[in-house]
């Protein structure tokens, strides 16, 4: 899938949204609903398109004031790869969500459960904007497993096939 059949969204894609009662861009304020992540470690900022049970591409703006480049490095601050990684999972998260029509709040977790094929091409560092893409490979008894790219500046950073799956949660 080309980087702009990610972007072009059709009216039941936009309708499909409607009917969760979602309009894009999704910012913090609708996101939170479906991940459990919150500051420092919610690394999507925002969700421009969503093909509920293909694809979505989320925002993460890198800024300087990130916790992990006081250590990564602090003379020449670079994103550390997992965290683009982990930045891939949180994505397809939101996907595996909104593609079965559910959010944290119906008790349910989509947790990290693998990743193969990951691939870095480039560094990530302050100022950058990563544009992450997740399309849906496989999808059965809430396993899901996703086709994942992060680009900066229409260059590929990273690349990986990451793997969750849904989980139901306890009750405390």
């Amino acid at each position: 899938m080309s980087m702009t059949d990610f972007e072009t969204l059709n009216d039941a894609d936009i309708q499909s949204l409607s009917e969760q009662g979602l309009t894009l861009p999704l910012t913090y304020h609708t996101l939170k609903h479906y991940l459990p992540h919150r500051y420092p470690f919610m690394l999507v900022d925002k969700v421009t398109a969503c093909k509920p049970g293909e694809c979505i591409t989320g925002i993460k703006n890198v800024t300087i004031n990130e916790e992990f480049f006081n250590g990564h490095f602090p003379d020449e601050p670079i994103m550390p790869g997992v965290l683009m990684v982990e930045a891939m999972a949180q994505v397809s998260g939101v996907l595996g969500f909104i593609s079965a029509g559910l959010t944290s709040e119906d008790g349910y977790l989509y947790l990290f459960a693998g990743v193969d094929k990951v691939r870095f091409k480039r560094r990530v560092i302050p100022g950058d904007q990563l544009v992450i893409r997740a399309k849906t490979v496989m999808q059965k008894r809430g396993i899901y497993k996703f086709s994942c790219t992060v680009h900066v500046d229409d260059e590929l950073a990273a690349s990986a096939e990451v793997m969750i799956a849904r989980q139901e949660q306890k009750p405390a």
